[in-house]
């Protein structure tokens, strides 16, 4: 029986890693979690719904909001952590700091780290921090699991050992699969306050899910998407929103001194929610008619259920939607968001175009592929 310890502690990191824990689970391995508090009650609820613990928890001390004390804290936390289990794998997903941390953390106690969604790259700056996490744990790690083709090729360009690359698809898919499956036939109804109201108001419209969280989006960039958003209530009378906003409260003034502005009727067809858990996430995206997003994410999810993606940045390291045909990147420019979004709700034929049939990402089967390769290497 190996012994796994999964470093995670963002929403994003617990949706991704979740199959692959269902599976090491079912196949009698030891999978532990240790949730590095990151994101703190979106990610307990996320941990309830998959059943995955955390089995350990690390409560950070934050005297900044400097991206160095995050990053002291972690490794100093994570470090005795994996000093004091001694797991045979530590796993870790994605890009967040956390990732980094566990990576780090379990190179200095000699623990391989298998790295899932590796070999993302933009080749720029942005996205900060991520881009340069992603690179430095792909210096770490044992086993990378690229999502693509495209991220294989990354990670081999980068000098990373054949042998130690092993092309598996996203596990983001497997999971958007699983919930929708388990989704309850009527999910909608099951939707948090105010949303089954608002879209019982609506029957038949077309629905725009919206969401904007990353670092540099905010302040003007938000401001200029929900501009945008604005501009295509008051042109096109059949369409309503739902906006999940970050909890950060300027991206919420932000977003809000915007749709302020609206006339009575525009207001009324957008509906702006806390965050959403991701059960009702994927239930709108689902039901949506397309999506504007910064997510990576979102992305992935979209493309597995076949919806349209208008991504609201200048680059993105799933260039594998945008060459598919299934997204489109148009930054936060306002006049090239509503442009596009346009085309989608006045050209039937435009709309065909990007809705895919499969993901560039996945087929719902990567954790298992994962498991396979551990369970023969580790």
């Amino acid at each position: 029986m190996t012994s796994y310890l999964a470093c995670i502690g963002t929403r994003p990191e617990i949706i991704k890693m979740a199959s692959l824990h269902r599976v090491l689970k079912a196949r009698g391995d030891s999978i532990r979690v240790l949730h590095t508090g990151q994101h703190e009650e979106m990610a307990h609820v996320l941990y309830r719904f998959f059943d995955m613990g955390p089995d350990l928890q690390i409560r950070l001390q934050r005297t900044s909001p400097r991206l160095g004390n995050l990053t002291a804290d972690l490794l100093d936390n994570v470090d005795r952590v994996i000093a004091e289990t001694r797991p045979d794998v530590v796993l870790v997903q994605g890009d967040t700091s956390s990732a980094l941390v566990g990576a780090m953390a379990g190179y200095y106690n000699d623990r391989p780290v298998a790295h899932i969604e590796a070999g993302l790259r933009t080749g720029e700056r942005e996205p900060f921090p991520e881009e340069k996490n992603r690179e430095l744990i792909g210096r770490l790690a044992h086993w990378h699991f690229p999502p693509t083709e495209q991220s294989r090729d990354n990670l081999l360009r980068e000098g990373i050992a054949p042998a130690q690359v092993h092309l598996v698809g996203n596990t983001v898919i497997d999971t958007a699969l699983w919930v929708r499956e388990h989704m309850a036939s009527d999910a909608l109804a099951a939707l948090p306050p105010p949303l089954p109201e608002f879209l019982a108001a609506h029957p038949g419209a077309h629905l725009l899910l919206v969401t904007a969280h990353r670092r540099e989006n905010w302040g003007q960039p938000i401001r200029n998407i929900a501009t945008a958003v604005g501009q295509l209530l008051q042109q096109h009378r059949d369409l309503i929103v739902v906006w999940p906003i970050h909890p950060n409260p300027a991206v919420r003034n932000d977003v809000e001194s915007v749709f302020n502005g609206l006339s009575p009727e525009c207001r009324a067809r957008a509906c702006l929610t806390d965050p959403l858990d991701y059960p009702a996430l994927i239930t709108v995206l689902a039901h949506c008619h397309f999506t504007l997003t910064d997510s990576g994410g979102i992305q992935e999810e979209a493309s597995a259920l076949g919806r349209p993606v208008l991504i609201a940045r200048d680059s993105t390291e799933r260039q594998e939607l945008v060459q598919a045909g299934g997204a489109l990147l148009v930054g936060t420019d306002t006049a090239r968001i509503v442009e596009a979004a346009s085309r989608l709700l006045d050209q039937p034929e435009a709309y065909q175009g990007m809705q895919l049939t499969t993901s560039p990402f996945g087929d719902g089967h990567s954790a298992e592929r994962i498991a396979d390769i551990l369970s023969t290497t580790a």
